[in-house]
């Protein structure tokens, strides 16, 4: 499969390219300038681009199979998220190409307690993180108004960070999933092998999912 990565230098985008890369995936990652090519997996093919250009993401992704989208807009500005991923949908759109958009959890309903979402939870998330929840939000939103692309939205659970790959996860759809001990989480690692699997098993076209422990 050829596929192309926007944000493929990102915590998530960056294990995402390595895990394809080890199926035997033609991997095309997209960064801003030569510099930070060498920030690229081994065995990514490097391309100069800019996300926010639905122009640019045509003509890149054109002839690809897959795009995958792992952006996320610099400390700050977390609202162009949404305009980001826009231009993402327009520029595949135009190339015809399949689109999994690496989102957030901020849409999840917690379990057992079905009139609350991960964002609406009072005192859930930490404050520091609800700009880029609310952006995910909004990024969820525009999806489920697409009818142009076949995209697939995937969230985190509630809790994402570096770790090992095990190659064990489980599958949800849109509640947070917890564990025997109460905790929502996942490796960035692990993270990467559900995106993957998704990529290459194509079992939720138009629409979203969820993996966690």
């Amino acid at each position: 499969m050829n596929i192309i990565i926007f944000g493929a230098t990102g915590d998530v985008g960056s294990r995402v390219a390595k895990e394809a890369v080890s199926r035997g995936h033609s991997v095309t990652g997209v960064i801003r300038s030569l510099e930070k090519a060498d920030k690229l997996p081994k065995g990514v093919k490097a391309r100069i681009g800019n996300a926010s250009l639905s122009r640019l993401v045509s003509e890149l992704s054109s002839g690809h199979d897959l795009i995958i989208s792992a952006i996320r807009p610099p400390e700050g500005q977390e609202p162009r998220l949404v305009e980001m991923t826009s231009a993402i949908f327009e520029g595949a759109a135009e190339s015809g190409v399949r689109t999994i958009i690496v989102g957030g959890a901020a849409r999840l309903i917690m379990p057992g307690e079905k009139e609350y979402t991960v964002l609406s939870k009072p005192g859930f998330l930490p404050d520091s993180v609800v700009p880029i929840a609310k952006a995910c939000l909004g990024q969820y939103q525009m999806c489920l108004e697409n009818s142009n692309v076949n995209w697939t939205y995937i969230s985190p659970p509630a809790l994402l960070r570096p770790g090992v790959r095990t190659g064990k996860y489980r599958l949800g759809k849109d509640e947070l999933i917890i564990d025997s001990e109460g905790a929502s989480k996942i490796s960035m690692e692990d993270f990467a092998v559900a995106i993957l699997d998704e990529a290459e098993n194509k079992k939720h076209q138009q629409t979203a999912f969820t993996v966690a422990y």
